[in-house]
C-alpha cells in the first residue's frame, strides 16, 4: 500500500480522488501548495497527485519548489486546463504524467499503481547497487540496516579527509572493520595501516610502543627502535581502545597530534610524522573527561569525526546477512559444514540478545559448523543458552496466542530446566537442587510431578 498526496483546491475533486484509491493505499489530501508541503515534510508520500491552477501557489510553483529539494515523489498533474504550455512546463520541472479533468477513473487507478511499482523497481536497483558497491568498498562491513548504510555514508564521506576520527560502540561491533575501512577507501590506501591496541600493551612499554626509542633509553633498549606512529608514516594509525591510556601518555599523544612530531623515547630530536589519527573506543569519553580520567583537549583533538557503532540488538534485519557470510566463510575454511540456516535456527539468532555483537555471533557460527553434521545448521547446534532463550520464547508466544494455557506453559519449562540441571551434573540431584535454588525435596517433588527420571 504506497501513500498518495492529493494537493487540489476543489473539495470534491479531493474526496473524489480519496474513495477513488482508499482501496488500495493510503490517501491524504491538501487544499493548496502551502499545505502539501507540510504534509510532505511530515508525512513523506510515494506519489503526488497535483492540480496546476489554485489560488495563491500554483501547482507549477510546487513542482519547482520540488525540483529544487532534489529527492521527491514522482508527481501526476491532475488539471482541467488542456493547454499545451503548461503541460510541456510541467513535465520539464520533472511531472511524472498529465492527466486532464474530467479523468478516467480505472485509467487513473493504473497510473498511480504504475507509478508506485516502477518507482518501488528504482529503490530496489539502488538498493542492490549500493549493497555492491558497499561491499567491494567496505571491505568486511556487512549490513543493510538504516544504521549500518549511516556509518558506509559517513565513511564514504570522511575517507578522503585526513581528519581525526574516533569510533564508538560496544565491543565487538566491527571498530576495526570501520577504521580499515576508512583507509582503504582514502588517499592513504597503499601507505601502511598500524593498528595499536592499547589495552593490550603493558603501561610501562606504551611510550616506547607509540613514539620508539634510543638505543639505551632504559634497560634492554639494545638497539634504535621506531615506534607505531613512524611506521604508520604516510598511512593511518588506528588506536584501538584509546580510552585506557594513561594520563601521562595521553600528554605525549596529544602533542604529536598538535605538532605533526613526536620525540623517541631517550631522544629530544624531534621527528616529523605524516600520519591520520583513527581511534576507537568503547567507553564513554565524555564520561571519562568529566571524572578526570581522560584529557578534554585530547578529546576534542580525536573527535573531529565521530562514527558511532550501534550495538547488533539495534539491528536485528542484519543478523540473517552476517549469519550467512559467517557461514560460508566457516564452511570454506572448514571444507565442510551445513550449505544454509534452518527456519528455527535462524529464527533463534534474530531473538538473541548478543551482549557481544558480531564477533559474538561470528564465533557461535564458526562452533556451530565445527560440530552440525546436515546440509542445515540446527538449532541444536547452536549454544545451549540460545536454544533455551528459543524454546522460552516460543512458549511465550503460544501463551499469548492462547494455544497453551499458563499452567502447562509453566510445567514444560520447569521441566525443561530441571533436566539441563540434571544433565549438567551427571543426575546428581542435590546439586541440580542447589543449581535451581531449590531443596531436594522441592526438586525432588516435581521431579515426580512430571515424570523425570533422575
Amino acid at each position: 500500500m504506497g501513500r498518495v498526496l492529493v494537493v487540489d483546491d476543489e473539495r470534491g475533486v479531493q474526496e473524489s480522488l480519496r474513495l477513488l484509491l482508499k482501496d488500495e493505499h493510503d490517501v491524504v489530501t491538501a487544499s493548496c501548495v502551502d499545505e502539501g508541503l507540510r504534509l510532505l515534510d511530515a508525512h513523506g508520500a510515494d506519489v503526488v497527485l497535483l492540480d496546476l491552477v489554485m489560488p495563491g501557489r500554483n501547482g507549477l510553483d510546487m513542482l519547482r519548489e520540488l525540483a529544487e529539494r532534489g529527492e521527491a515523489p514522482p508527481v501526476i498533474v491532475v488539471s482541467a486546463t488542456r493547454a499545451i504550455p503548461p503541460a510541456i512546463e510541467a513535465m520539464k520541472l520533472g511531472a511524472a504524467d498529465f492527466v486532464t479533468k474530467p479523468f478516467e477513473v480505472e485509467a487513473l487507478r493504473i497510473k498511480v499503481r504504475q507509478i508506485l511499482e516502477r518507482s518501488a523497481l528504482e529503490q530496489e536497483v539502488v538498493r542492490l547497487r549500493d549493497e555492491v558497491a558497499g561491499r567491494s568498498r567496505l571491505g568486511r562491513l556487512i549490513g543493510r540496516s538504516e544504521a549500518m548504510r549511516a556509518v558506509y555514508r559517513t565513511i564514504e564521506r570522511v575517507a578522503q579527509s585526513r581528519s581525526n576520527v574516533l569510533i564508538t560502540g560496544e565491543s565487538g561491533t566491527g571498530k576495526e572493520l570501520v577504521a580499515r575501512a576508512l583507509h582503504e577507501l582514502g588517499p592513504r590506501r597503499e601507505a601502511p595501516f598500524v593498528v595499536v591496541n592499547c589495552a593490550a600493551i603493558p603501561e610501562t612499554l606504551l611510550e616506547s610502543e607509540l613514539f620508539g626509542h634510543e638505543k639505551g633509553a632504559f634497560t634492554d633498549a639494545r638497539e634504535r627502535r621506531i615506534g607505531r606512529f613512524e611506521a604508520a608514516h604516510g598511512g593511518t594509525l588506528f588506536l584501538d581502545e584509546i580510552g585506557e591510556l594513561p594520563l601521562a601518555v595521553q600528554a605525549k599523544l596529544l602533542r604529536a597530534l598538535q605538532d605533526r612530531t613526536i620525540d623517541r623515547v631517550g631522544s629530544t630530536q624531534p621527528i616529523p610524522v605524516d600520519v591520520r589519527v583513527v581511534a576507537a573506543t568503547n567507553r564513554d569519553l565524555e564520561r571519562e573527561v568529566a571524572d578526570g580520567r581522560f584529557r578534554a583537549d585530547l578529546y576534542y583533538r580525536i573527535h573531529v569525526v565521530p562514527i558511532a557503532l550501534p550495538p547488533l540488538r539495534e539491528r536485528r534485519e542484519d543478523i540473517k546477512l552476517l549469519a550467512e557470510s559467517f557461514l560460508a566463510r566457516a564452511r570454506a575454511e572448514a571444507g565442510r559444514g551445513p550449505t544454509r540456516i534452518a527456519p528455527a535456527a535462524l529464527a533463534a539468532l534474530e531473538r538473541h540478545s548478543w551482549p557481544g555483537n558480531v564477533r559474538e555471533l561470528e564465533n557461535v557460527i564458526e562452533r556451530a559448523v565445527a560440530l552440525a553434521d546436515g546440509e542445515a545448521l540446527e538449532l541444536a547446534d547452536l549454544p545451549e543458552d540460545i536454544q533455551q532463550s528459543a524454546r522460552t520464547d516460543l512458549l511465550r508466544e503460544e501463551v499469548r496466542a492462547g494455544l497453551l494455557d499458563l499452567d502447562t506453559a509453566v510445567a514444560r519449562f520447569e521441566t525443561e530446566l530441571i533436566r539441563e540441571a540434571l544433565a549438567r551434573t551427571g543426575g546428581n540431584q542435590t546439586r541440580a537442587a542447589e543449581q535451581l535454588g531449590v531443596t531436594r525435596r522441592v526438586l525432588k517433588l516435581k521431579m515426580d510431578r512430571y515424570a523425570i527420571r533422575g
